[in-house]
């Protein structure tokens, strides 16, 4: 069974009340994406409000998060109630595609549904959080090339078999891969996630690998340099 609750350096994370809890994806795509002092963040999906709180602890300037999940919205807005930042993030229980903000973002950024053809499970809120139908990879494309300002960059973290089909739908809403960071557990594997950011204007292309462990199984400069701000082990 789950923690009921995962503790960050900073804030706390209750999770009791959704069905995607906290894990790997979520905090390296918290730590990746580019951010400066001030910007704006949009958080599709925010589940639990992680993503969203590790935006607010690097320096955003003002932080949405949409949950479409009732019961994931309120255990969000519970998360940042308690943490140092809750007069920065506003929580907002929406379907994305349904959802019109007030202002454009800096960064958007979703770790999003993934299991396109996969069996469900009998929980219908691990369903909505895991599956694509309530958000597909055309839909998450299309809204966040509305909602991004003309700089602006639309960071996610995806299965590594599913980038080449996420550039598609992002090239015809006019989103261009610009940074690529492959993930893989350790050297020589092959990677089962990938860091992504797409921008309205072309940009010189970045790509690396990131190893979470190194041969001998243990945790990479690299990575604990990525989560080290976040982690209580660091």
């Amino acid at each position: 069974m789950s923690n009921q609750y995962f503790d960050f350096k900073q804030f706390r994370i209750e999770q009791d009340k959704c069905s995607m809890k906290v894990g790997t994806d979520g905090v390296l795509l918290g730590s990746w994406f580019a951010l400066e002092p001030g910007m704006s963040v949009l958080d599709i999906g925010t589940g639990t409000g992680l993503v969203a709180l590790m935006a607010a602890q690097r320096g955003a300037g003002r932080v949405t998060a949409v949950e479409i999940d009732p019961d994931a919205a309120v255990q969000a807005i519970q998360n940042v109630k308690k943490s140092p930042w809750a007069g920065l993030i506003n929580v907002v229980n929406a379907d994305i595609a349904d959802y019109t903000p007030q202002y454009k973002f800096d960064r958007i950024v979703c770790n999003p549904p993934y299991f396109r053809d996969s069996l469900r499970c009998p929980d219908a809120g691990r369903n909505t959080a895991r599956h694509n139908d309530s958000l597909n990879f055309e839909t998450l494309a299309r809204c966040s090339a509305g909602m991004l300002l003309p700089d602006g960059l639309l960071c996610l973290v995806l299965p590594f078999d599913s980038v080449d089909v996420f550039v598609k739908c992002a090239a015809g809403q006019g989103l261009d891969l610009c940074r690529r960071t492959d993930v893989v557990t350790a050297p020589g594997k092959s990677p089962k996630r990938s860091l992504v950011a797409f921008a309205k204007r072309c940009t010189p292309f970045e790509g690396n690998v990131l190893s979470i462990c190194d041969s001998n199984g243990n945790e990479t400069p690299e990575y604990v340099e990525f989560v080290r701000n976040f982690y209580l082990k660091y």
